[in-house]
C-alpha cells in the first residue's frame, strides 16, 4: 500500500462541492461531489444555505476518503476554490449564518447601485477597485445584507458580526474559528478592495453601508490558513494552505504563469481571464481588472471579463425548458441542425455581464422561422456561449496589445462544457484562436491544490509546467462567415438590451 503523500482539492461552485485527490505527481486519482439547493424566490432573487454548502464540504470529504482506506491518512494538505462574488453574514460567536448566502448571479443588488449617489462614484470605484460599478459584484449584495437584515444590523452593533465571500465563511468555519481571513483573489471582486494596496477602502465601505471591522484581513492566498478534520471526515487535521477564486484557480491550474498567457472557464458563467503580470494594467470598459493571487508576497493580476450565463443555458435548456434530458445531447442535436436556420439566442436570464453590465436586459430569441426547431434552438444556445467569450476576448487582446503590446495568442479552456466538441470547434472559429483542452476538466480545483501542495513543499513549481492537453482545436471558418454571424450576435444583443428597457 502506497504512502506517498496526497492533495486535496476542495472546488466549492454555484452548482455543488467537489472534492478532487491528486497523487505526488499532480495527477488527480479520485474526486466526489454533492450539489446544493438554488434557492430562488418570485423576485428572481438567488440563495444558497451557508449551512448546507459546509456540510456537503465536510461530507464530500468523507465520501472521498471512503474510496480507498489508505487515502485519509496521506493527505499533506488541502487547497480550497470558491466561487466567487457570492457573500454571507455570520456571527463571530457561533459561526451560524445570519442570513442565506446572496449568490454572484443575484441581481437584487440592482436598486442600489442605481442610486444617484452610487453612480457619481463609479469613476473612483473604477479607479480604486479595478471593477465596474455593478450590482454583479458583492458589494452592492453587503449593502442589501445591512440595510436588510435585522439580524445583521444587531450582529453589528454587538460587534459579533462577519461578512465576507465564500472563502472566508468556509475557512472561519473548517477551522471551528480559529482562521478570519481572505485573499486578494476573492477580496479584489467584493469592490469594496484597493487593487493597488490590497487594502479595505474606508470610503466604499462606508458607500456600501458595510461595516470595516466585519471584513476579514487579507493575506496571500498559499498562506497556512489553519488546520482542519472536516468535521471528523479526516482522523487528523490536515493544512489548508491555499485559497483563490475559482476562476483564478483555473488560470494557475492551467499554467498560465506568464503575461498574455489566457483561459475561459466554462461554469454557470463564464469567467475570459489573462494573466497580466506584476502591474495593474489599464483596460477597456467591459472588463475589469482583478487580482490573480498573490504568492511569497508577489502580486500576479488579471484582465477578465464574466459571463452571467455560459454553461448555465444548457441547465437552462434541460431543467427549465425541457428541450434536453440531459446535457450529453446537445453535441449530436447541434451537429444536425439546419445551416440554413439564423436563430440566436441571448441567455440574458439574469440581465448581461460583460461587457455590456446591463441587468435590465432580457432573454431573447430572434430569428425564428419555420426552420427552427428543437435542434435549432439548441445550437442557438450553445453559440451564445461561444459569442459572449469572443467579446470579452476582443475587448482583453485590444487592452493587452495598447497597454503591453502583448496578444493572446491561444485560449486554454475548462469546464465541463469543454467535452462538447461542437461547442469547442465553433469557440475557435468565433473567437479565432486555437483551443486547448485539458485532459481534466476540473482546473479550478486542481489549481488550489497545486498552489497548496507547493507551499506544503509536496510539489516543486514545475508542475504547473506539465503539458496535460487532451485536445486541441483550430480556426475552420472564412473570415466573411465569422463576421456575418459575430454582427447577426451583436444585433440580438442590442434586441435583448432594447427589451429590457420596456
Amino acid at each position: 500500500m502506497s504512502t506517498a503523500p496526497l492533495v486535496l482539492g476542495i472546488d466549492q461552485s454555484t452548482q455543488g462541492t467537489k472534492a478532487l485527490l491528486l497523487d505526488e505527481h499532480g495527477q488527480l486519482i479520485a474526486k466526489c461531489s454533492r450539489p446544493h439547493r438554488q434557492i430562488i424566490n418570485d423576485k428572481g432573487y438567488v440563495e444558497h444555505d451557508l449551512n448546507e454548502i459546509y456540510h456537503n464540504v465536510c461530507g464530500v470529504v468523507a465520501d472521498l476518503v471512503s474510496q480507498d482506506s489508505s487515502y485519509a491518512a496521506r493527505i499533506a494538505c488541502v487547497g480550497l476554490s470558491v466561487q466567487r462574488e457570492t457573500v454571507g453574514a455570520w456571527r463571530k460567536s457561533t459561526l451560524e449564518p445570519l442570513y442565506n448566502a446572496i449568490v454572484w448571479q443575484c441581481g437584487r443588488g440592482a436598486a442600489f447601485v442605481a442610486q444617484p449617489e452610487v453612480q457619481a462614484a463609479a469613476g473612483y470605484i473604477r479607479t480604486t477597485t479595478g471593477l465596474e460599478l455593478s450590482e454583479f459584484f458583492s458589494a452592492a449584495k453587503l449593502a442589501w445584507l445591512f440595510d436588510n437584515v435585522p439580524a445583521v444590523q444587531e450582529a453589528a452593533k454587538a460587534h459579533d458580526l462577519c461578512v465576507g465571500n465564500i472563502d472566508t465563511y468556509l475557512l472561519h468555519k473548517l477551522t471551528q474559528g480559529q482562521t478570519f481571513a481572505t485573499e486578494p483573489s476573492n477580496a479584489s471582486r467584493m469592490q469594496l478592495m484597493d487593487i493597488q494596496k490590497l487594502q479595505w477602502d474606508e470610503q466604499l465601505c462606508k458607500l456600501f453601508h458595510v461595516n470595516m471591522e466585519a471584513l476579514a484581513p487579507i493575506v496571500d492566498s498559499d498562506s497556512l490558513f489553519g488546520t482542519t478534520d472536516f468535521a471528523g471526515s479526516l482522523p487528523q487535521p490536515v493544512a489548508l494552505h491555499a485559497a483563490i477564486g475559482d476562476s483564478q484557480g483555473a488560470l494557475f491550474g492551467q499554467g498560465c504563469l506568464q503575461s498574455g498567457q489566457t483561459k475561459t472557464t466554462y461554469g454557470t458563467g463564464s469567467s475570459i481571464m489573462m494573466n497580466a503580470g506584476a502591474q495593474v494594467v489599464p483596460c477597456e470598459h467591459g472588463i475589469v481588472n482583478s487580482v490573480g493571487w498573490r504568492r511569497g508576497g508577489k502580486t500576479t493580476y488579471v484582465l477578465e471579463g464574466n459571463i452571467n450565463y455560459s454553461a448555465g443555458v444548457i441547465s437552462y435548456l434541460k431543467d427549465d425548458l425541457g428541450l434536453i434530458s440531459s446535457p450529453q445531447e446537445t453535441e449530436a442535436l447541434a451537429l444536425a441542425a439546419n445551416p440554413q436556420d439564423y436563430c440566436y439566442f441571448v441567455p440574458a436570464l439574469s440581465g448581461l455581464g460583460a461587457p455590456h453590465f446591463n441587468s435590465n436586459a432580457r432573454g431573447t430569441i430572434v430569428g425564428m422561422s419555420r426552420l427552427t426547431t428543437k435542434k435549432e434552438l439548441v445550437r442557438a444556445a450553445l453559440d451564445s456561449i461561444a459569442y459572449q467569450v469572443n467579446d470579452v476576448v476582443e475587448l482583453i487582446r485590444k487592452s493587452s496589445r495598447e497597454a503591453t503590446g502583448i496578444d493572446v495568442s491561444e485560449l486554454r479552456v475548462d469546464g465541463g462544457a469543454t467535452l462538447n466538441r461542437y461547442l469547442m470547434q465553433f469557440q475557435a472559429d468565433i473567437v479565432n484562436l486555437p483551443l486547448k483542452v485539458p485532459a481534466d476538466a476540473e482546473l479550478s480545483g486542481m489549481g488550489a491544490a497545486f498552489m497548496a501542495g507547493i507551499a506544503k513543499g509536496v510539489y516543486s513549481e514545475s508542475i504547473l509546467g506539465q503539458e496535460r492537453v487532451k485536445a486541441q482545436y483550430t480556426p475552420q471558418m472564412d473570415a466573411a462567415t465569422r463576421e456575418a454571424k459575430i454582427a447577426r450576435w451583436h444585433h440580438a444583443v442590442q434586441t435583448a438590451i432594447a427589451h429590457g428597457q420596456g
